[in-house]
């Protein structure tokens, strides 16, 4: 990165190298970071040449796998966690994020506070195809087969009148229950709790994540409210190489780990260089993950005087 005064830290207003406008936090904590463009100057200076292991090798190579290293990296060990509002629409659903990889939690916001909401494990959403009287599959003169807008299964979801086997108020003070065409039905005595299926024992509002629709599913009830996802990404920021960074902490195991997969991949090494190159590896990375850890005595204090309190 290019290195900045003190002023242009703070107030953000230009950077040396291009002159251009920042955004209004675009320095801030930038020293934390190495970028993908210095990652990959720095292992074509100080570790290929004629005079080490690794020679002849070209600069796309070396960005290739320094890519796959920063996304095994938030796939494991850093796990930078993006935050993103949206409102939930008329149809239900969220789309998730253009660099989305898996989510770790999604709360409703209400109230000012954030409520973790539960994941649906039945299925809450449906394609369909179009059928005539006699149950055949309809195409279209392509031989493509004809879809409807949305499947019964989604018209019932979004109408609010979708049965589902999480549990809701009942009729007998209010004791919650399962609602089956009409009929009420308890798994443990009416005023008792004996039996009851913890899993599904929820009635806040849940959620069902589609992958390949790229959608988010909420049950009924849910339109108009803000809800709050937390993800994890592959750090490749959507393949704007440029925006492309790693905690200095794991900057060692980076260049290791582009040793490790070039040498791996290559004829002719010597096995014992590639199972060096392969324990350098693993070993810088589980110091990158103990720094990272931030564990304060602090903490530990407070959980152990957490300990010595009575629950009544």
């Amino acid at each position: 990165m290019a290195y900045i005064t003190d002023y242009q830290y703070y107030e953000n207003n230009q950077i040396p190298s291009g002159g251009t406008l920042a955004s209004s936090q675009e320095n801030w904590g930038s020293y934390q970071y190495v970028t993908l463009e210095d990652i990959v100057n720095n292992f074509m200076l100080m570790y290929q040449g004629n005079n080490e292991i690794i020679n002849n090798i070209n600069r796309y190579q070396v960005l290739f796998h320094a890519k796959r290293g920063i996304q095994e990296l938030n796939y494991d060990a850093m796990k930078e966690v993006k935050i993103l509002e949206l409102q939930v629409c008329d149809q239900l659903r969220f789309v998730l994020p253009p660099d989305y990889v898996n989510w770790v939690r999604i709360s409703l916001m209400q109230g000012g506070m954030l409520y973790p909401m539960t994941e649906n494990i039945q299925t809450n959403w449906s394609g369909a195809y179009l059928q005539d009287h006699d149950c055949r599959i309809l195409f279209d003169i392509d031989g493509n087969v004809l879809k409807p807008h949305d499947s019964f299964f989604d018209i019932k979801r979004l109408a609010g009148s979708q049965k589902n086997m999480y549990m809701g108020p009942g009729p007998y003070n209010n004791q919650q229950g399962w609602n089956i065409d009409g009929s009420w039905y308890f798994d443990y005595a009416v005023g008792g709790r004996v039996g009851l299926n913890t899993e599904t024992a929820n009635v806040n509002p849940t959620f069902s994540i589609n992958k390949k629709g790229g959608v988010i599913n909420f049950n009924s009830g849910m339109s108009g409210k803000f809800v709050v996802l937390e993800y994890v990404s592959d750090g490749l920021e959507s393949g704007d190489d440029s925006s492309v960074s790693v905690n200095k902490l794991f900057e060692e195991f980076i260049y290791a780990y582009i040793k490790y997969s070039i040498l791996n991949g290559r004829f002719g090494v010597q096995e014992y260089v590639i199972n060096r190159s392969r324990k350098d590896k693993s070993s810088l990375l589980r110091n990158a993950k103990l720094r990272l850890s931030n564990i304060h005595p602090g903490r530990l204090l407070q959980n152990l005087r957490g300990q010595d309190k009575w629950i009544k």
